[in-house]
């Protein structure tokens, strides 16, 4: 394979595992949202918020996506020469927000549903709850930090 079809992997890699846990996430903090909801629908906006949380990986994803194949000129219409090595080195470093969103946003998932039922009970300590799904979010903050300088930083 070539350069290039290895650094359009590696962006294709970081958008979709990313975006793969962060539907998982969504939809698991969902669901504790909407049983809280159907009970008291006063707590819609409180629930919303942390059932939110977990898409952050997949925007962290397509971000990373975006920078990769930007700098390989897909979305400038001008497609550059790609070595084998610059290919394998942009895939790789496409890797950490891709597998580190994926397991992130699914553990962030059940962390936010276990949040909402926090609000559920009390909706006075939503601020408290809140902290235990964003704690989880810091691994994916960190490897959208990884991935961006990695893939900037390999020259063309």
């Amino acid at each position: 394979m070539s350069g290039i079809v290895w650094a359009l992997l590696g962006a294709a890699a970081a958008a979709i595992l990313s975006g793969m846990g962060s539907a998982y996430g969504v939809g698991v903090a969902g669901q504790a949202a909407s049983g809280v909801v159907s009970e008291d629908p006063s707590k819609f906006a409180k629930v919303l918020i942390i059932q939110l949380l977990p898409g952050t990986q997949g925007i962290y994803g397509l971000l990373v996506a975006f920078l990769t194949l930007s700098k390989i000129g897909v979305l400038g219409g001008q497609i550059a020469e790609v070595s084998l090595a610059t290919g394998l080195l942009i895939f790789v470093a496409c890797l950490p927000i891709g597998v580190v969103g994926l397991i992130s946003a699914r553990h962030q998932g059940t962390t936010a549903a276990a949040a909402i039922g926090i609000v559920a009970k009390k909706p006075e300590q939503f601020g408290k709850a809140m902290l235990f799904p964003a704690m989880v979010e810091t691994y994916a903050i960190l490897a959208l930090l990884v991935s961006i300088l990695a893939v900037t930083g390999i020259p063309m």
